[in-house]
């Protein structure tokens, strides 16, 4: 059987980030051909077009995990309606000098977990908008937007509701499906 090396970013540069929690419980719930290696973005310095004829090492590093990556999994919490800056500069950083944006034809998917009512909705739609200028083969159904509690996720990847556990587990199958399908058109 083949299996799929699937980069993951965790948005939050948070130690007791909820979206690095839901990140743990979509790895245990992935399908058994998924491989997930987190991509850090907490060392990249701020993104400026002054770099791009002299790359960093860390912009180098991020930009080679991207390339080992068949697909990629961003897991953002939502800050002031919007992504965390620290995404935004790590896709910055990928996506340049122009001309050499890592995130071309990728699968990625995007999902989100948040204390608030409106969970990470504006949030993805935000990164949705910059994914697409990215030119990455999102997977648009299903959406998913979690309301976090820690009853819910109790640590370690563990889900307490089984209706949530299993939305999860059929959103990371979708995800499977949707890598499959991109790359028999698009392989990397």
């Amino acid at each position: 059987m083949a299996s799929y090396k699937v980069g993951y970013f965790v948005g939050s540069l948070s130690s007791t980030s909820i979206n690095r929690e839901l990140s743990k419980a979509l790895i245990r719930l992935a399908p058994d051909d998924l491989e997930f290696t987190e991509i850090p973005i907490r060392d990249l310095p701020l993104y400026s077009p002054d770099h791009d004829t002299n790359y960093p090492p860390e912009g180098l590093a991020l930009k080679e995990a991207i390339s080992r990556s068949q697909a990629i999994l961003f897991v953002t919490p939502e800050y002031n309606r919007s992504i965390p800056g620290a995404l935004k500069n790590a896709i910055d950083w990928a996506s340049r000098p122009w001309g050499q944006n890592s995130f071309d034809h990728v699968p990625a998917a995007v999902i989100g977990a948040s204390i608030g009512d409106i969970r990470t909705a504006l949030a993805q739609q935000s990164l949705r908008a910059v994914l697409s200028f990215c030119n990455t083969r999102q997977m648009t159904s299903p959406e998913a937007y979690i309301k976090f509690t820690p009853d819910l996720f109790p640590g370690n990847g563990q889900v307490t509701d089984k209706t949530t556990e299993d939305f999860l587990a059929t959103y990371m199958q979708e995800f499977r499906d949707h890598i499959v399908r991109v790359l028999t058109v698009l392989p990397r």
